[in-house]
């Protein structure tokens, strides 16, 4: 039996429920910065993260943290291919916006003000402007036509980013047709944050 915790909020979490829709698991909808759910967290993550996965076989429990790693681990426990070196490459490129913003999020919710003038803001805006620039031609290029892993980190990214009105998107229109196209799918609408 697979466990997920999370929120329904984290593009991390979402990545893997909707990689998870046709596999059973139990989703544990989480509020992580309440201090139940928090007490909880520890126990199954030390790094106070999420998502967290338990993969539970009769009296044994295996926790893995980390989105990245806990979908190397189902891939491996579900005879599932790896991922190529280029889509590894994708996921890094996501995984780098998604960090970036979520670092910029949790300071604005800090009432920290973005200054454009500082080192660390300055790093983050460059990151996410290049990568999203990037991730713009892959699509263009066709990089993401399959609705396999990496393209599912790419629309929970969009969708995040949309969601928390993170980033203008203006002028990546690959990018915004991505999400338009796979924002009707079925797993895509069951995990809606918005919901």
């Amino acid at each position: 039996m697979y466990k997920l915790y999370g929120s329904t909020t984290s593009p991390y979490v979402r990545r893997l429920r909707i990689w998870l829709a046709n596999t059973q698991h139990e989703f544990i909808n989480m509020q992580i910065f309440e201090s139940e759910d928090r007490t909880i967290l520890i126990t199954k993550n030390p790094a106070l993260k999420v998502p967290a996965l338990e993969h539970i076989e009769g009296d044994k429990s295996t926790l893995i943290y980390d989105s990245r790693v806990i979908y190397r681990y189902l891939v491996e426990q579900l005879n599932y291919a790896s991922l190529s070196w280029e889509q590894e490459n994708q996921l890094t490129l996501i995984d780098s916006v998604n960090d970036s913003l979520v670092q910029m999020f949790l300071l604005s919710k800090s009432d920290v003000i973005a200054d454009t003038e500082k080192l660390f803001f300055k790093l983050q805006k460059e990151r996410v402007n290049n990568v999203l620039a990037e991730l713009n031609e892959h699509v263009e290029r066709g990089k993401f036509n399959s609705w396999n892993y990496p393209a599912i980190c790419l629309f929970s990214l969009i969708d995040w980013i949309e969601f928390r009105s993170l980033h203008n998107l203006k002028g990546l229109s690959a990018l915004l047709d991505f999400h338009q196209e796979n924002a009707p799918r079925i797993e895509v609408t069951a995990t809606d944050p918005r919901m």
